[in-house]
């Protein structure tokens, strides 16, 4: 019988995607005019947020826009235990946050605060990058205003 050897590796493959309709809009407005936009369910008029195409529960397009926040409520937290690539700061902390208006919350980063100092249910506000891209990054991180 021959024997048969592997190698382990990894590749690394560059690609791109379209951000769709919706949430190009939703970026647009990030980068353009340091607005969150919302989309609505025109049946049972649930606020996404980021928007949504289509609503989840309806299946009914969401074509209604408005405007959402800016501050929110932090639903959840939690901080990275470890380094990586792909974090911008060393153990980042990281939000689970409802903007005002909206029914959906996202996560994001959170600055300017401490593990310590965080409590569900306090008041937040979006700190805007200065160099925006179109990306949810426009977005530095939320701080914590109460």
């Amino acid at each position: 019988m021959n024997e048969i050897l592997t190698h382990p590796s990894r590749i690394k493959v560059p690609y791109t995607w379209s951000a769709g309709e919706a949430l190009s809009r939703f970026f647009k407005a990030l980068r353009d005019e340091q607005k969150i936009l919302g989309s609505r369910c025109l049946k049972c008029r649930k606020v996404y947020v980021p928007p949504k195409k289509t609503c989840g529960t309806c299946f009914v397009e969401c074509s209604e826009w408005l405007e959402v926040g800016p501050s929110g409520t932090l639903v959840s937290f939690s901080q990275a235990s470890y380094p990586s690539p792909a974090h911008r700061v060393l153990k980042p902390l990281f939000g689970l946050i409802r903007l005002e208006g909206a029914d959906t919350s996202f996560l994001h980063m959170l600055g300017e605060t401490n593990l310590q100092s965080l409590k569900i249910g306090v008041k937040v506000l979006p700190v805007f990058a200065e160099k925006r891209t179109g990306s949810i990054l426009d977005i530095a991180y939320f701080k914590v205003i109460s």
